[in-house]
């Protein structure tokens, strides 16, 4: 039986502590993104940054900043072309019980408990948020011990309380903490986000998986509960609401970038995808920016 599942990450926090706290200042090439899940509930804060979101069955392009929270076992990729020079990415991982098996089952920490349950499926938090935590989210780095918890705590009970937020895998799905391999499916990802732009057919990356065609769209389907062609066309359109966001490309010619050869097609897909033809998206996104 072929192994569908992403691989499991193993996250050790310091000697000493609980809970894991990383701050980049720059995205680190050689760190390879992967598709992965662990048990740890992670939060990430990108001040200044913008790149692709992969989470769940969810896909999405970020400019300038985010503010992410994902739960426990939810398949997620790493984050690719995240940063600017001048940004940076902080990154807070821990058990659901890092406090201790019942500590959020008490009354005062039933919101924060509820939020965790959200958070299953990815949440994406709003700008109101993100103005409210994104500089205690920075500083909790500067933080050791028992301030670092008390910090920790009090940036979940805003979450836990925040109504400006989007759930991104509503309909996707989450997994028991097996260790699976993945090296299968992570290729497969790693092949499409690098040759999207051009045709990719069935046959080559049947191949690629060492399956046969039925076999490989099986499997797929089974992976990621989308046919091989609709993942396909969802990278093209996440990279095409990136040169129409930050280049001043013209549709038509973002359209034949971003790998489709049928402008209509390209079109209906678009909208099917982000709601909106792509002449709105545009100026949706530029009269956010002014």
């Amino acid at each position: 039986m072929i192994n569908v599942k992403p691989t499991l990450e193993k996250i050790s926090p310091d000697f000493g502590s609980s809970i894991l706290v990383k701050k980049h200042v720059e995205f680190l090439k050689k760190i390879n993104a992967f598709w992965h899940f662990h048990p740890e509930i992670e939060l990430i804060y990108v001040n200044k940054g913008k790149g692709k979101r992969h989470i769940g069955n969810h896909l999405s392009y970020f400019n300038n900043s985010q503010l992410l929270l994902i739960g426990s076992n939810l398949p997620h990729n790493g984050f690719t072309d995240r940063l600017t020079t001048n940004g940076t990415e902080t990154l807070i991982q821990f058990k659901p019980d890092f406090l201790g098996a019942h500590f959020f089952e008490a009354p005062e920490m039933l919101a924060i408990k509820n939020l965790f349950e959200k958070a299953k499926k990815g949440i994406l938090f709003g700008v109101k948020t993100k103005k409210k935590l994104g500089l205690k989210i920075e500083k909790i780095t500067e933080k050791e011990g028992f301030k670092q918890i008390i910090i920790l705590l009090e940036i979940l009970h805003t979450l836990s309380k925040s109504d400006d937020y989007t759930i991104l895998n509503a309909d996707g799905y989450t997994l028991e903490a097996h260790p699976q391999d993945s090296a299968k499916i992570d290729k497969i990802f790693k092949f499409v986000n690098n040759n999207f732009q051009n045709h990719i057919s069935l046959d080559e990356i049947a191949d690629l998986s060492s399956m046969t065609v039925p076999a490989f769209c099986r499997f797929f389907k089974k992976a990621t509960n989308k046919t091989f062609t609709k993942f396909v066309n969802e990278i093209r359109i996440v990279h095409a609401t990136k040169l129409l966001t930050e280049s001043e490309m013209s549709i038509a010619d973002v359209c034949f970038e971003c790998g489709f050869n049928n402008f209509s097609h390209f079109n209906k897909l678009f909208k099917e995808f982000t709601g909106n033809p792509a002449s709105k998206y545009r100026n949706e996104v530029l009269n956010f920016m002014q």
